[in-house]
């Protein structure tokens, strides 16, 4: 598969899109690429809500990933997971541990979507192809 970089025109454009838009965007680009990406050192990046809920984040694109290795996350580097990886392992072993998805995160802002819905989206993006 080829890899196409993003322009910093869409990197900004995106950045600038409300959660639930920047959500459809991950959906049809981590199903267009079959790779989803996320932040690593030494372990997955994590974040925890006020509630203390466990979250990882990820990104439809390394460019993405990279914007958002920063405070916290400063040593991270942006890692790919594919797509059916991502899909029968990960998001099965997220969810027995109790740990949540946190799509595309912006700042404070992210798309809190439950497991369950992330695996219909991707599932019903995935039968256009």
């Amino acid at each position: 598969m080829i890899k196409i970089k993003i322009n910093n025109a869409e990197i900004n454009a995106v950045n600038k899109l409300p959660e639930n838009v920047r959500y459809e965007y991950f959906i049809k680009k981590v199903t267009d690429y079959e790779e989803v990406w996320g932040l690593f050192n030494d372990g997955w990046a994590t974040s925890r809500d006020e509630d203390g809920n466990l979250f990882i984040p990820f990104f439809p694109k390394k460019e993405f990933a990279e914007i958002s290795a920063v405070k916290e996350w400063a040593s991270y580097e942006a890692r790919s997971i594919t797509l059916d990886d991502f899909i029968e392992n990960w998001l099965t072993g997220m969810k027995k541990a109790g740990i949540n998805p946190s799509i595309f995160p912006l700042g404070n802002e992210t798309a809190a979507v439950s497991i369950d819905n992330l695996l219909k989206d991707l599932e019903t993006e995935l039968e256009n192809y």
